[in-house]
């Protein structure tokens, strides 16, 4: 989990610092749509929503842009047509790399995708050449200072299957995704504010690389995390410190 703790503290730095707001917003309209397309367009009951809404507002996408986002989902403007796609693959050093992806079309997708794996050191993989290798979780991470008892109290009794502290010296919780919404719920109750929260994959063991190939890899994990159609990215990549600097320098 620590290899997955780390990468996820990254984009959450990155994401603090991400100006490229037509590509996020574009991102966050997808999470919008699909949210609504599953749960509806009702706030009161569809937290997967409110929590995409939510996102799109803290990076200040306009309120015209979020509403014919829900919209699209619920099908009453059209637009709402996409497809959720598994990408897996590896990087270099052998870290393996899985992609979710929302697209409306996936001809234009997939061939984009090989194309970044394979100028950036990887392969893109066949179905379920690296997804036996992750956990499907709902991950939450709160500061350093949460009060542990009581994270720890609201957590357990919201669905969390796991608390422990995280590589960057905060909190990390885990839950089985279909408690996911319970337990951001619960937070949400208790007035406990996450730092970073999302159904994602967490790996069972990482992968240890340095130099320029974990420069290499950090690179291709950027460039996916970039992609228009990408949602998320998870990897068993576990670096150091340095080699992190080494890549934001470069």
């Amino acid at each position: 989990m620590a290899g997955h703790s780390h990468w996820a503290g990254i984009k959450h730095k990155k994401a603090l610092v991400d100006n490229k707001r037509g590509k996020l917003w574009s991102r966050l309209s997808k999470a919008i749509i699909v949210a609504a397309k599953l749960g509806g367009g009702d706030l009161d009951t569809n937290i997967r929503l409110r929590k995409a809404i939510d996102d799109a507002k803290a990076v200040s996408m306009p309120k015209d842009n979020i509403e014919r986002a829900v919209k699209r989902g619920t099908g009453e403007l059209d637009g709402g047509n996409l497809e959720e796609i598994l990408y897996e693959g590896y990087g270099p050093g052998g870290v393996a790399i899985l992609c979710d992806v929302l697209t409306d079309n996936r001809n234009r997708t997939a061939p984009e995708m090989r194309v970044l794996f394979e100028r950036n050191g990887g392969n893109l993989g066949t179905i379920n050449s690296v997804a036996y290798l992750f956990d499907r979780k709902g991950l939450v991470l709160f500061a350093a200072e949460t009060d542990e008892e009581r994270l720890t109290e609201v957590a357990l009794e919201g669905g969390a299957d796991d608390i422990q502290r995280s590589d960057s010296g905060g909190w990390e919780v885990t839950c089985p995704p279909e408690s996911f919404s319970d337990l951001l719920a619960a937070f949400e109750a208790a007035q406990l504010q996450p730092e970073l929260s999302e159904v994602t994959r967490l790996p069972q063991t990482t992968v240890e690389v340095e130099g320029s190939v974990a420069q290499q890899a950090m690179r291709l994990l950027d460039l996916l995390d970039e992609h228009d159609d990408v949602q998320s990215v998870s990897t068993n990549l576990s670096i150091t410190d340095d080699a992190v600097g080494d890549e934001a320098d470069g």
